[in-house]
């Protein structure tokens, strides 16, 4: 990852988003010739010349103050992620890595008994770097798809999001859901640019998905722990699910993924009886020819992060 290129695209992007209107700058009544903010426009908001903002912008002066970046930030009305972000870019240091390259992500026999615990209630998977798919409980499996039962490399949510169609007909909000997950691809890229296998995991999507490579471009970052997604499943129909993304200290780049329903709504009914169907026909085939369960031997190796 180029942070010098970063820089530039999402300082770019993310001032030609913001209108003079907006941002309470005077027009004059000659045509613009760029969408957005001027450069000069944009250093006058932030108290900077526009020699100073113009170098920043071309990733030409990396060791910029906070106080800068903090102006910077509020003149482009980035939000929480947004100016995170910009902070890790701007403030980078070469070649410094932020994890060990090639150490392997294992989930902890006390985090996977939580995984069972939840089962039959809700969903839970526990999600790696790079949207790596770590450990599932059954009804997860049943829910979204049989991760564990896939080849290693393949057990990662943002290549079934856009490289499984069952993801588009799963998902009844799949560009808001799909987008999400570049943004937050983005976000972790900033933090560990030397990552190999996240580099090859965009490398992979950018040439295979039209819709992901669009929305890379875009420079939009964002950081989602909770939510809500609604779901079309071929058994049980739709359901609308939140969810919250749990933390275990100790666990670096491990979160537990789990979805609950509203007590007493249709989606609870929905839910269970998923559930009971998991239970009953945990050897059978889901409508879409998905099994529900795991094979035995699909948890055996751990999943590696390649760093």
């Amino acid at each position: 990852m180029d942070h010098n290129a970063e820089l530039r695209e999402f300082l770019r992007t993310r001032r030609a988003r913001l209108s003079p209107q907006d941002a309470g700058v005077p027009v004059s009544g000659t045509a613009r010739r760029v969408p957005g903010l001027r450069r000069e426009e944009l250093a006058r908001l932030a108290g900077v010349s526009t020699d100073y903002y113009t170098r920043l912008e071309q990733g030409r002066d990396l060791n910029v103050s906070e106080t800068v970046l903090d102006a910077v930030a509020r003149a482009l009305r980035l939000d929480e992620s947004e100016r995170t972000y910009m902070f890790e870019l701007a403030r980078h240091r070469p070649h410094q890595a932020r994890h060990r390259a090639g150490r392997v992500q294992r989930v902890r026999p006390e985090v996977r008994r939580v995984l069972e615990a939840l089962d039959g209630r809700s969903p839970a998977f526990v999600i790696g770097r790079h949207g790596d798919i770590l450990a599932s409980n059954r009804l997860a499996r049943a829910l979204i798809t049989d991760f564990e039962a896939l080849p290693h490399r393949e057990r990662n949510m943002i290549r079934f999001m856009f490289l499984d169609e069952a993801a588009r007909e799963l998902y009844r909000e799949w560009d808001q859901y799909a987008a999400d997950m570049v943004a937050s691809l983005r976000f972790e890229a900033a933090r560990n640019p030397d990552d190999r296998r996240l580099s090859e995991l965009v490398g992979e999507l950018t040439i295979k998905s039209p819709e992901f490579r669009t929305w890379w471009d875009d420079h939009a970052v964002r950081e989602k722990t909770k939510g809500v997604k609604l779901y079309h499943h071929p058994v049980v129909g739709d359901m609308t699910l939140s969810y919250e993304n749990v933390s275990f200290p100790g666990d670096a780049g491990q979160s537990m993924c789990i979805y609950t329903v509203e007590p007493g709504s249709p989606s609870e009914a929905a839910l269970q009886l998923l559930a009971n169907w998991t239970t009953t026909n945990a050897d059978k085939p889901r409508p879409d020819g998905r099994r529900p369960t795991q094979r035995p031997e699909a948890s055996e190796a751990p999943a590696r992060d390649a760093g």
